[in-house]
């Protein structure tokens, strides 16, 4: 599934943590939506606008220590993060429900650091052992069915469902490329001194685990050694997350015989039947390449490798789980070193986040019953129809695309469905186990739970009601294959949507997080899928040919920003996202301008706070994204996430947006109003 996200997921629990802090020691404050003192008017908003929105907000708001960054997301999801411990406490102390029970013991042995110290790698001992008594590489299919089965471990490739590409009404069978410890195929591919250091970190991070989990120095040298081969070769048939952009470079049906054939080392019939697939006819091979990479492993002089390697990825699946001198030591590479953060994030936090993950609409749906009143879903149903409204109208008024493109583009609009706070039917939790006394296996259990979930779904129609997001999310995505646009609960409060402040200020906020989502259906990728999601082309070859060369004026500015000394920003990899902001912006202060009109003669002139409406709307916008943002993780981001930072999101899009000057007084060539601005929607 390729989504289109608003931001890079705020997964706090992603990272390994050991608890420093076993509770919150205050309530983090509200978010608010117009911060006036995070102003800085030392600077120039013609010259640097987003040091100008947000330069006394960075000053003010430093990282704190187990963070990898800190802007107005991480505001809004730390609050939404503690309401969501309270109440998960709640219910591992007192649980009211049979679903509050659930969800209350995975927090509660998620909490319980004591035993965590106790066991230590003793939860994966069963895993352990069946892979030391692996010894032939021809029955791997074999041995990956039992593991996944058994465990919810897999090894190398990811297997699920999908909607098929070229028909969005059927769901299929999809394998893909997975396996790599690091973040990225660059990071075993380029050979800068950068890249080269950080390969040998991980090799000497993967030896003190091996010998956390008693090998010799010796072994755990071998190990490591093994498997960085083994990752490598697999980077090497991987696809880059540019190539992957493309949908139609992912989309290969193959009959099983035909993946066979590709993979003869590995018995497809045989692992099927062991994930109850056997009817399955084809599937979507994603990658081949891979699978050629994956082949190659399968040899018996490569089964000493092939096992270091699956020892690996069983520990460092669990490692942030594990006792304390495991978790700090995984913390110290893949926090510290590869992000920059400073401390481990306290343990409250990250089992909230994990119990939220696991279980998310069973938290959700007592989540929202607090702190999502049916008046703000009342309210974004509005703005929505504002801002299609206003996407519709741009629709018509371009004037590169051809009436016949047009007509192809309204119809893609017109069938946009809207899923706004939760979704209309819960999920149903009640095959899935929870013990107070076993995190590990809790995380083996969720897994299997969902997987099992999706890959019942093959073979039967698109469920259109489904959410990819729990109802906490400070997020929002669109979803191509299925045409829709999603606002979590979450992300429906300050600093992005506000009951109490005046239009300009929303516009600014869930009015451009809104038209960012619909700019997603006709951005480098979204533009590929028709009304009903089929991967088809809706262009005429002249249209087609002019929105590529306004995409790629956008390449070209982007690569051009520089997110950390000598380390730039990929145009590329970055074109949905820069799309989305630009086109939001524009479609947002469009619907804006219709209020206001609507509102009376002087409503487009009134000052609050001694600024216009047209003001307050960009500073709205940009104070969305005020971050500070350590070096390493700003490196790693401009390597792995296909979103700008912060400060280009704001400066990239406004330069390119001539009522920003207007509402400034800026003058034509000042940095934020070049000559040549880029446009596409």
């Amino acid at each position: 599934m390729r989504l289109s996200l608003l931001a890079p997921a705020l997964l706090l629990g992603s990272l390994p943590a050991i608890a420093q802090v076993s509770a919150p020691t205050a309530e983090p404050k509200q978010p608010v939506s117009f911060d006036l003192s995070g102003i800085d008017k030392t600077a120039d908003p013609c010259t640097d606008f987003y040091q100008y929105a947000c330069g006394n907000w960075k000053k003010n708001n430093p990282i704190p220590a187990d963070q990898t960054r800190w802007g107005r997301f991480n505001e809004l999801a730390e609050r939404n993060n503690y309401l969501l411990y309270q109440q998960l406490k709640a219910a591992a102390d007192s649980p009211k429900t049979p679903l509050a029970k659930k969800y209350g013991d995975f927090f509660a042995a998620c909490m319980d650091k004591p035993l965590a110290d106790k066991l230590g790698y003793t939860p994966l001992d069963a895993q352990f052992k069946a892979i030391a008594a692996f010894n032939d590489p021809k029955k791997f299919a074999t041995f990956v069915g039992m593991m996944e089965d058994k465990y919810a471990q897999g090894f190398f490739f990811g297997f699920g469902s999908d909607q098929d590409q070229k028909d969005a009404s059927k769901v299929i069978g999809e394998v893909d490329q997975a396996g790599l410890g690091l973040p990225d195929r660059d990071y075993y591919l380029q050979n800068d001194e950068r890249m080269t250091k950080i390969r040998e970190q991980y090799l000497e991070h993967m030896k003190k685990m091996f010998a956390l989990i008693g090998d010799t120095p010796e072994q755990a040298a071998t190990e490591a050694k093994a498997v960085l081969a083994v990752e490598t070769e697999l980077a090497q048939g991987s696809m880059s997350r540019v190539d992957r952009r493309n949908p139609n470079n992912v989309y290969h049906i193959m009959t099983i015989a035909q993946l066979q054939d590709l993979t003869p080392g590995f018995d497809w019939k045989v692992y099927l039947a062991a994930k109850k697939e056997s009817v399955l006819p084809s599937l979507n091979v994603a990658t081949p390449d891979f699978f050629k990479s994956m082949n190659m492993q399968l040899s018996a002089e490569k089964l000493a490798a092939l096992k270091s390697y699956m020892r690996w990825h069983v520990l460092h699946r669990y490692a942030a789980n594990l006792d304390e001198s495991i978790a700090a030591e995984n913390f110290n590479f893949f926090g510290a070193t590869l992000t920059g953060q400073k401390e481990q994030t306290p343990r409250w936090k990250r089992c909230t986040s994990m119990t939220d993950r696991a279980l998310g609409e069973a938290v959700g749906q007592d989540w929202v019953k607090q702190y999502f009143p049916p008046s703000s879903k009342d309210s974004m149903e509005k703005l929505v129809d504002a801002l299609d409204k206003s996407l519709g109208d741009d629709i018509k008024g371009l004037d590169w695309m051809s009436d016949t493109t047009k007509v192809e583009a309204q119809k893609k609009l017109d069938a946009f469905r809207r899923k706004i706070g939760y979704p209309e039917n819960w999920r149903d939790y009640s095959k899935l186990e929870t013990k107070r006394n076993d995190l590990i296996g809790n995380l083996a259990r969720s897994a299997a739970f969902t997987d099992r979930r999706d890959l019942d779904k093959i073979g039967k129609p698109v469920d259109e009601r489904e959410w990819l997001m729990t109802p906490p999310t400070v997020n929002a995505y669109y979803n191509p294959a299925q045409n829709d646009i999603n606002f979590p609960a979450g992300i429906l409060q300050p600093p992005f949507f506000d009951a109490k402040i005046d239009p300009a200020v929303n516009f600014g906020g869930i009015g451009v997080v809104i038209g960012h989502e619909m700019t997603h259906g006709f951005d480098d990728q979204g533009s590929q899928f028709d009304a009903q999601g089929n991967v088809r082309s809706w262009w005429t070859d002249e249209d087609r040919k002019k929105f590529e060369a306004r995409t790629d004026c956008e390449v070209k500015e982007y690569d051009g920003f520089e997110v950390a000394s000598g380390q730039n920003l990929n145009g590329k990899l970055t074109l949905g996202e820069n799309t989305a902001d630009n086109g939001g912006l524009r479609i947002a202060y469009a619907a804006l301008m219709s209020v206001l009109a609507q509102q009376g003669s002087d409503a487009g002139s009134k000052q609050v706070d001694g600024y216009t409406p047209q003001q307050r709307y960009f500073i709205g916008f940009a104070q969305v994204w005020c971050e500070n943002t350590r070096e390493a993780t700003a490196r790693l981001r401009a390597k792995t996430d296909p979103h700008s930072s912060g400060q280009w999101r704001v400066n990239g899009s406004v330069q390119n947006f001539e009522e920003f000057g207007k509402a400034f007084g800026c003058r034509k060539g000042q940095p934020m109003v070049p000559v040549n601005a880029c446009r596409v929607w």
